[in-house]
């Protein structure tokens, strides 16, 4: 199973790609996708950088399934909007290629990669290096990207484990602040 990891962000967002088997793990690219040639303010410049450099990387490497990480909510609200966007431009361009997308925190992706979820990302990155056996360490954004499809590869062997053992459905109702349901 080949696993793309996305790390979104407005001015680079990383990618990795892992192959895995069973609990084997195989480092097959990782790199960056820069908006920096195009003015600050041009977004539909950037977005457009973004989606096309996706679809190039899926193009490329032939993922079975990407993971993307969720975004946090910054201080600054504009900033917050501003890489929502471009974590929907990622995301669309994954499912426009047809890939299933899985969605993971960077709290997640730091706890099941360093062990806990405050690791820093040296600290990421040091851990990617030594669970893919890379000659270097990757750079900061490739490394989340790479952690991303590593904690996917292991996420979906308990994922399908629970799927064999019985079926997972949606709960059809449940009640929590105000009342609301899903």
């Amino acid at each position: 199973m080949r696993i793309l990891g996305i790390d979104p962000g407005l001015q680079t967002t990383g990618f990795g790609v892992v192959d895995a088997e069973g609990s084997k793990l195989a480092y097959v690219a990782s790199g960056t996708i820069k908006t920096n040639g195009v003015p600050t303010g041009d977004l539909p410049g950037r977005i457009k950088i973004l989606y096309d450099g996706i679809r190039e990387v899926v193009a490329r490497y032939q993922p079975h399934c990407a993971a993307v990480e969720i975004i946090f909510v910054n201080v600054n609200p504009q900033s917050t909007l501003l890489l929502g966007q471009a974590r929907g431009a990622a995301l669309t361009a994954l499912v426009s290629c047809d890939l299933g997308v899985s969605e993971y925190t960077a709290v997640q992706m730091k706890k099941a990669i360093a062990g806990h979820g405050g690791a820093a990302k040296a600290q990421i990155q040091a851990m990617v290096q030594r669970l893919l056996g890379l000659p270097g360490e990757p750079g900061k954004d490739a490394a989340d990207a790479l952690g991303i499809a590593i904690m996917h590869a292991h996420a979906r062997v308990s994922f399908e484990a629970m799927s064999r053992s019985t079926t997972l459905q949606r709960k059809q109702h449940a009640q929590f602040k105000g009342g609301r349901t899903y």
